[in-house]
């Protein structure tokens, strides 16, 4: 098994390695994705006006469904597949920016998960706004060489054309709804619809030459809707659509409810997680109650809840009621990666430090920022931290055992610090007060979308889940984009969940 982050620098992806063969699956012309670019902000506008006037997302899916009913799907929108009581399936979050990051999984996940039975893409399957014509470079082009069906939740950004294409892609070939009735003039509604952004006309017509790149029979997911549940051997998979600002409508809520009956074993996919950076997320449905109360319930027997559309990997084991539930988050499937290193020390739901895990780890993630931010402002010596320096710092500041040791003759200066405290590292609990700013809100909302590079290391990751009658065993892979975690991807974290 080949080294980790955990283990040595190298395994994260640091110095001098043998670069990956990733690049050779890229199309030739790779148009570059700047979330700082005003075109692309104003394209990815529908999620600020449905906070500002209200979220029509609820009442679009209901038509959505409803017309998927109609065609046929199920009306309990559960997939049944026959599947061996051994068996094992692939996450993978948050994927579709269509650059080197997201290439430089692809290899890695061939590896990992040339022997399962599906994969599930965990939220944003593609970026910026989900336009049919990007799914040739950005999903069929990357996943042609997977043989085994993909299923997907849908996250925000492909919602910011009412979901058009996702549903084009995996639901059927499903129709686009016709146009909903014109609200009255200077409503909250007129101005939302007034401002909305819409797929372009024409959108998708290179759409049936991309879906040649995954034609073969054993390749084709047909889902029944933007959410769903899967029976396979054991478990039952259920995969929700929190829409655009990471809720459900109560109609959806009321199936959750129902299709989480029962003693079958359980793991919900989200596209919102319900753990993450330190704080609970528990997703509310409209009308009352939370995704989480249902996770919680004891008898809907979940073992685990995996959320995408924070672009890294962490996992919370949370005890409930004397059983324990892995919360997980698996975004980094391609995107630009969100900071881990601005993570508070953990202290949430009884989990510590002792028992979260992320990928990248803290000081990576640091040393990974100061390496951008070095190069954008021209600033390389005064903002540059090693790998060591920047593992040293975050252990200091949260006051913690690191992870993987810095060297022995790493020493801390006041330069490190200030550039730490800059980048918006984490500190103790009992330190916050002092540290006011919204640092990891900052981050994740601007600092993390100009973090885009094209070089290694990635740190980029994905899941395989083999499961048995007795137990889940949940695996995250790293991907660096270097040859050598493309051959043996480094297992990142490991833990088994017993289903008796």
């Amino acid at each position: 098994m080949s080294e980790s982050s955990r283990d040595t620098a190298r395994g994260a992806g640091w110095g001098p390695s043998e670069p990956g063969v990733y690049r050779r699956l890229m199309p030739g012309r790779v148009q570059k994705l700047s979330w700082l670019d005003p075109r692309v902000l104003w394209a990815a506008r529908n999620g600020v006006l449905a906070s500002w006037f209200g979220d029509p997302t609820g009442r679009t899916r209901s038509r959505l469904v409803a017309e998927q009913e109609a065609a046929g799907a199920p009306a309990d929108k559960v997939v049944r597949r026959d599947v061996p009581d051994h068996f094992s399936f692939m996450v993978v979050g948050d994927t579709g920016e269509g650059g080197a990051s997201q290439y430089a999984t692809v290899p890695g996940l061939l590896e990992a998960g040339r022997d399962t039975e599906f994969a599930v893409i965990a939220s944003d399957v593609i970026y910026p706004v989900g336009s049919a014509d990007d799914y040739g470079a950005k999903f069929f082009r990357p996943y042609k060489d997977y043989p085994a069906p993909v299923y997907a939740v849908p996250g925000n950004h492909d919602w910011y054309e009412d979901l058009g294409a996702f549903m084009r892609v995996f639901c059927a070939d499903a129709p686009p709804l016709p146009p909903a009735p014109r609200p009255r003039p200077l409503t909250r509604a007129w101005w939302r619809t007034l401002l909305w952004h819409r797929a372009r006309p024409g959108d998708g017509r290179r759409l049936a030459e991309a879906r040649a790149l995954r034609s073969a029979p054993g390749q084709r997911a047909v889902q029944p809707g933007p959410y769903w549940a899967i029976d396979a051997g054991p478990v039952r998979i259920v995969g929700i659509d929190t829409g655009l600002l990471g809720t459900i409508d109560a109609e959806q809520g009321a199936w959750l409810r129902e299709v989480s009956r029962g003693p079958q074993r359980k793991i919900l996919i989200t596209g919102s997680p319900l753990y993450v950076d330190g704080e609970h997320h528990p997703c509310a449905i409209e009308g009352g109650g939370t995704v989480d109360d249902v996770v919680r319930d004891p008898e809907h027997h979940y073992v685990a809840a995996i959320g995408g559309d924070i672009h890294n990997y962490q996992r919370y084991p949370v005890d409930v009621d004397g059983r324990t539930v892995q919360y997980v988050v698996s975004g980094g499937g391609g995107a630009f990666m969100h900071a881990t290193h601005t993570i508070p020390r953990v202290s949430v739901a009884n989990v510590t430090e002792r028992e979260f895990r992320c990928y990248p780890l803290r000081g990576d993630s640091l040393a990974f920022y100061s390496g951008v931010y070095a190069r954008r402002l021209r600033l390389r010596r005064f903002f540059t931290l090693t790998e060591d320096q920047a593992t040293a710092v975050v252990a200091e500041r949260l006051g913690i055992e690191p992870t993987r040791a810095p060297g022995p003759d790493t020493r801390l200066t006041r330069r490190m610090r200030l550039v730490a405290s800059l980048l918006g590292a984490g500190r103790r609990p009992d330190r916050t007060a002092r540290f006011r700013l919204p640092v990891r809100k900052l981050y994740t909302q601007l600092f993390s979308p100009g973090s885009v590079t094209y070089d290694p290391p990635f740190f980029k990751s994905f899941l395989r889940l083999d499961v048995t009658p007795e137990a889940v065993r949940l695996r995250c892979f790293a991907a660096t984009g270097n040859r050598a975690q493309e051959l043996d991807p480094p297992v990142e974290d490991e833990v088994t969940i017993p289903l008796t």
